[in-house]
């Protein structure tokens, strides 16, 4: 035991002793490598400087450094080299600095960045710009008309800016400003038609403004409509983005529009090193990984896994400038990098333990599997190495098997070029093991996803989009092309993944909390942070950005039977699908809706053969914080879709086994894809830590052991009609595999057979509706004209259809005539699925048609995923302006009242309590209050003499409420009483039955509301044996004046009818200012008038909120100050109308959170972080704090807390002796009337 206690200190010594050296190393290795960081809050500023003014054509001094900043049509400039390889041309001697900071979609006025990552001005002080290209005008050309006086004046403020600044240090710099192109129509996108004349416009003004400004302009869209009209030639991707060809003709008149001579010719050699320079400015400039580079966990491996780097980066760039240098002064006939004396980068902290590695076949003893099924290895390490460190894969139609695969991952650093590969595995004689594999393309970046598609292979590689396409056929990638970049890269892990089909064609894929993406498309610019989805549609270039807030890093999707989307962090992703707020605002996180991450991979259980009781589920691999792969039941209930788990296809003692994607192959087994590594994420450990595994992968395949034979369809080589009738199989995966081969097939082909498919559908077959929802799918292959089929479907008495057709509606309905009808039908179906359908489908029509049509979703219930589904159509930026500054359709009352319409269920009764609910003549009934209004659902009900009640009372409103039915005609005074106890704070927290009334009450529930245990109380009792009118009153102090209603207890309902109407207050009349516009306000001042006024004051209930002469309870302002302010006829109108003016310190605010919640209170007090809210002012000292980056929605309200019509029982008489009541303060009482009895409690608000 001794030998044991010392064995552990001394190991506990040498760990922490090692740890302290280490930390020692890396606070050095920090202070020497600290300015190599450039951080947003730290990096220097440029100096102020006198503008000069720029003037073209340009001329260059030697060593001048040059930035090109602005939006994508700079961005995509460096990965060509055309621009930049003039200009050495030209320049040969001038030894030019060249430097890309331009940034996708970047705007004048909006340009985001990861967190704390350094804008373009510290950028271009950090290059020491002496010229600078700046290109805009594109992303902001899609503000329309409405948009030009605005442009014109945020242009002209950020040119007088960037011009008076000394960025290199001495003086300001030469601009010039950089018009967008013309854009081009071609097949896939008309982008001409849709942009060219705002386009004109924009491009104007940036003239007009550079010659206001004396900086020097270039009007590339005047000089290139010619060309990019060109029937005959492409120079886009879609019609706005420069493909290669393109950017060669752009860069020749940017070139010689600035310097007034001809482009020179282009040394390829030249070319392809200003590319590789760019290419590692770029790794400088926007490393991947930024979260941890500038970011919120820069702290822990920050300093080390990129200062360093950064060093090297910047050396490598100064090395290819040298050598373009020397090449072009002819100090060298090629050009030779040398990259050989790169200081090499320090050790880091290697302290946390890895896990365990194994062999193949150890790992498969680790493994405990489902008995039903059975394990082997398909692909691993040891026979194909190039499946090192797999990722994702797909199915072909060939049934061959591809995987991505990347040992760059997670970071690129100096000296390394990333080789990740798509590898493609067959299984050429069918016995379960792989046994050939081709590499289709080894030169990727991170490919964290892909897709296999008509036109090739869409792949993820931060921050951008690529298409890789086999020309030949020779199953080897010949073409790359950057399809859409400036999506985040935050996180390499967090980056774009989960890249799936949906069943009517369009790219779905996602990226994951910390993200920044901004995107040019012909369509306008798609901004997203900090997590959401994105549909992109490759037949019109189309990308939508939809689903976002704030999450986590959720991996694995899929779509159920009917279309549904499934995915992890959300579960039941369809709710998700309304298109985005605002940017940068995001939808609410979902509350109390499943959500998860640490998966990967999802596939439904529909394979014949499979366990009769697992058909209908799912299987999802878990990677954290166990490894497995689970089976869950998938359940509808009435407004939405959960997921229940139920055990384990197979669990990993073995740590390393990291299941990252799972498949279905043609054989009906489950792949799965191994990221076998004894490492673990890259927040845990360093990203350079050396033990990260980049040789091991594994595939695994597991099948039932009883299996039938398994028919597995040529889908390569199956004719049109034979893939229809495959569309009739139940297996999901494969259906999804046939469409995919159906949208490469000839469209016009496709759209024929499938009519003839269509009319030779069985109607009595059971999945008949399933078939036309298929054919549905498929008709947005081409030119969509299935209406009828859409309106059948809308119809038709199976609600997943009708839910799947509703969905369609967001693509289609603009060429229906009928589509505000549909989708008002949507929106009043009987499902809530089909509801929220609705809603959504709103969102991405953006019509105030479309709006109007489903607001009726808000006449019917909605809970759980129809409700945010609901909800967050209507907060999306293309519904939200159609009722935000618009009373008449009050959405935001009813988005926040459905916000709180919580399911609040009755708690479990008790025997006895069972008992009592199963008597014959028992009047059961529910009353609730009407949220903001004071008010309960319920005003008056009755019951028969001694009958058994069952009450149950439920609060949903955002302030605590009870019920208490009391004796006739004793509602004041308990209410009253109830008030008394307001003058002790130690009551704030109570239920509010004053005791020494307890002879007065028959009947009362706890109080119950969102600050106290429950919602809902429920009350049994025997009616009263006296007929009679019974008041039930929330005591709440102040309350009760509004907050009641009557229980009758009478024989019949006529008496009952008699006995209501004889209660009923008498309304003198309902009182207005104007009333009192000739009547002489003045009384005398006596003691008479303040007698008579004080009767008033509680006839007219004023004392359950106000003190005057000490009576009363001190819940509003104080009079006595009120009526310094207020003399004369204004004091009358405040009586009359409370809400005329408002004390600011009792002005209530409703706080709407970013997860849904409501606050109502006093804003005690407001700092840079954070609201102090008084939400009781029984107890003011009780302050709730709401941190500012919480709220959502902040409404201050315009009503005054006293409720209007309390004077209406007073005559005029009675309502001027209370005027003058109040503005003499009772100081003409009798001493006797003078409530003096103790100090009375305040619980006036006190800002601090």
């Amino acid at each position: 035991m001794k030998f044991a206690k010392s064995f552990l200190l001394l190991t506990c010594v040498i760990f922490v002793s090692s740890h302290l050296r280490v930390q020692a190393q890396n606070e050095s290795s920090e202070n020497q490598f600290d300015r190599f960081g450039i951080y947003a809050n730290t990096a220097p500023r440029p100096e102020e400087a006198t503008p000069i003014e720029t003037t073209l054509p340009l001329s260059l001094k030697p060593h001048t450094s040059i930035a090109l900043i602005g939006n994508t049509l700079f961005e995509r400039n460096q990965n060509f080299g055309h621009f930049e390889s003039m200009l050495h041309q030209y320049f040969p001697e001038h030894q030019l600095k060249v430097r890309h900071l331009a940034w996708s979609a970047d705007e004048i006025s909006l340009q985001p960045r990861p967190d704390n990552f350094a804008d373009t001005e510290q950028h271009l002080l950090h290059e020491k710009a002496d010229v600078i290209f700046a290109a805009f005008g594109f992303n902001e050309s899609f503000a329309g008309e409405d948009g030009l006086n605005k442009f014109r004046e945020q242009l002209s403020e950020y040119l007088k800016n960037l011009k008076s600044k000394a960025y290199n240090s001495q003086s300001a710099p030469k601009i010039i400003l950089v018009s967008p192109t013309s854009n081009e129509d071609i097949s896939a996108v008309n982008a001409a038609s849709l942009n060219n004349d705002r386009l004109k416009q924009y491009t104007a003004i940036m003239q007009e403004v550079a010659k206001e400004q004396q900086v020097g302009f270039v009007n590339l869209y005047a000089k290139s409509t010619e060309a990019m009209s060109d029937p005959e030639t492409d120079l886009t991707i879609n019609g706005v983005h420069l493909n290669e060809a393109g950017d060669k003709f752009i860069s020749g008149l940017l070139f010689e529009e600035t310097f007034g001579i001809d482009a020179p010719q282009i040394n390829e050699s030249l070319r392809q090193a200003v590319i590789d320079k760019n290419r590692q400015y770029f790794r400088r400039f926007r490393p991947l990984n930024t979260f941890y580079y500038t970011g919120g966990r820069n702290k822990t491996y920050g300093y080390l896994d990129f200062l360093p780097a950064m060093r090297n980066f910047d050396l490598m760039v100064a090395n290819r400038d040298q050598a373009i240098w020397n090449f072009m002064q002819g100090k060298t006939e090629k050009i030779t990098v040398d990259d050989s004396q790169l200081p090499q980068l320090p050790p880091v902290d290697e302290s946390r333990g890895a896990n365990q590695w194994m062999t193949a076949a150890e790992e498969m003893k680790a493994f405990q599997v489902d008995p039903r099924f059975e394990i082997n290895l398909f692909a691993g390490e040891e026979e194909f190495p190039e499946i090192a460190n797999p990722i994702q894969m797909r199915w072909d139609a060939q049934g061959r098997l591809w995987v991505s695969c990347s040992t760059t991952y997670p970071h690129v650093y100096p000296g390394q070029e990333p080789n990740d590969r798509l590898v493609v595995l067959e299984d050429t004689d069918h016995d379960g093991r792989a046994d050939k594999s081709t590499v289709f393309a080894d030169n990727l970046h991170i490919p964290l996803s892909f897709v296999l598609g008509k036109e090739g292979v869409y792949v993820s590689e931060q921050p951008q989009l690529s298409l890789l396409r086999d020309i030949d056929g020779d199953l080897k990638a010949d073409k790359k092309e950057i399809l859409l970049t400036g999506f985040g890269t935050e996180d390499s892990h967090h980056s774009l993944h989960d890249f799936i089909w949906s069943p009517e064609g369009d790219l779905i894929f996602r990226e994951s909390i910390f993200h920044h993406s901004q995107v040019e498309t012909p369509y306008g610019p798609v901004r997203q942070q900090n997590s959401g989805w994105f549909r992109f549609q490759p037949r019109d270039h189309r990308l939508t950005s939809f689903g976002t807030y704030p999450s986590t890093n959720p991996w694995g999707v899929t779509f159920d039977d009917w279309g549904q989307h499934v995915a992890s962090h959300p579960i039941y992703a369809a709710a998700f699908h309304a298109t985005d707020p605002e940017y940068p605002q995001q939808h609410p996180r979902p509350k109390d809706l499943q959500a998860y991450s640490g998966t990967c991979g999802h596939e439904f259980i529909d394979v014949p053969g499979y366990p009769a009781d697992l058909q209908g589920c799912f299987v999802k691999a878990r990677y954290k914080p166990t490894n497995r792969i689970e089976f869950h039941r998938w359940h509808q209930r009435d407004f939405g879709y959960e997921e229940e788990y139920i055990g384990d296809l197979l669990f990993s003692t073995n740590l390393s086994f990291i299941p990252v994607d799972l498949r279905y192959g043609p054989d009906a087994a489950l792949y799965i894809c191994d990221w076998y590594n004894p490492i673990k994420g890259h927040m845990q450990y360093s990203l350079r830590d050396e033990r990260r595994d980049r040789n091991s992968g594994r595939i695994w395949r597991i099948i039932p052991k009883v299996m039938p034979e398994v028919d597995s369809p040529d889908i390569a080589s199956s004719t049109i009609p034979d893939l229809l009738d495959l569309l009739k199989r139940p297996e999901s995966r494969l259906r999804y595999w046939v469409r995919r081969e159906l949208r490469s097939r000839d469209a016009a082909d496709v759209q024929r057979e499938l009519t003839a498919w269509l009319d030779n559908l069985d109607q009595s077959d059971p999945r008949y509706r399933h078939h036309q929802l298929e054919a549905l799918w498929m008709s947005r292959n081409g030119s969509f004209d299935r209406f009828d089929l859409l309106r059948d479907l809308l119809s038709c008495d199976d609600h997943h259809a009708r839910a799947a057709a509703t969905q369609q509606l967001r693509y289609v309905s603009s060429d229906m005539d009928d589509s505000a009808t549909l989708l008002n039908n949507a929106a009043n179906d009987a499902n809530a699925i089909v509801r929220m359908e609705a809603a959504i489908a709103a969102s991405y029509l953006g019509t105030e048609e479309s709006f109007k049509a489903v607001l009726d979703v808000f006449k019917h219930p909605m809970k759980a995923h129809t409700e945010y589904g609901i909800l967050t159509a209507m907060g999306s930026a293309a519904l939200r302006p159609y009722w935000e500054n618009h009373p008449e359709y009050d959405i935001a009352r009813l988005m926040r009242q459905a916000a709180r319409e919580k399911v609040i269920r009755e708690p479990k009764p008790t025997k006895i309590q069972r008992k009592f609910d199963q008597q014959k003549n028992l009047k059961s009934l529910t009353i609730s209050t009407v949220p903001e209004r004071m008010l309960f659902t319920i005003t008056d009900f009755n019951v028969q003499p001694g009958q058994p009640v069952k009450l149950v009372f439920t609060n949903p409103d955002a302030t605590d409420h009870n019920l208490v039915i009391v004796k006739p005609g004793a509602l004041a005074e308990v209410g009253m009483a109830a008030n008394e106890m307001a003058k002790d704070p130690r009551n704030a927290k109570s239920d509010f039955i004053p005791r020494e009334k307890m002879d007065l009450i028959l009947q009362n529930t706890s109080m119950v509301g969102p600050n106290r245990s429950k919602q809902i109380d429920v009350l049994r009792f025997n009616a009263p044996e006296e007929p009679g009118v019974y008041p039930y009153v929330c005591t709440f102090p102040g309350h009760w004046i509004v907050m009641n209603g009557l229980m009758v207890v009478a024989s019949n309902e006529a008496e009952a009818q008699q006995m209501l109407a004889a209660s009923q207050p008498k309304t003198v009349q309902e009182w207005k200012f104007s009333d009192f516009e000739n009547v002489p306000i003045n009384r005398p001042a006596e003691a008479a008038t303040d007698i008579r006024g004080m009767t008033a004051f509680v006839k007219a209930k004023c004392n359950q909120c106000h003190v005057v002469a000490g009576h009363g309870v001190n819940l509003g302002p104080d009079l006595l100050e009120s009526v310094k302010k207020l003399k004369g006829r204004k004091l009358l109108q405040q009586i009359i109308e409370p809400s005329s003016e408002i004390n600011e310190k009792f002005r209530n605010t409703q706080f709407i959170t970013d997860e849904g919640r409501v606050i109502i209170g006093v804003i005690m007090k407001e700092d840079d972080k954070a609201y102090h809210i008084a939400t009781n002012l029984l107890n003011p000292k009780s302050l709730t704090v709401l941190p500012k980056k919480q709220v959502d929605e902040m409404i201050i309200s315009k009503v005054s807390p006293m409720p209007t019509g309390l004077i209406n029982v007073l005559t005029q008489d009675e309502i001027l002796d209370l005027h003058a009541f109040l503005e003499s303060g009772g100081k003409h009482l009798p001493e006797h009337m003078k409530h003096h009895h103790g100090e009375m409690h305040d619980h006036k608000p006190k800002p601090e």
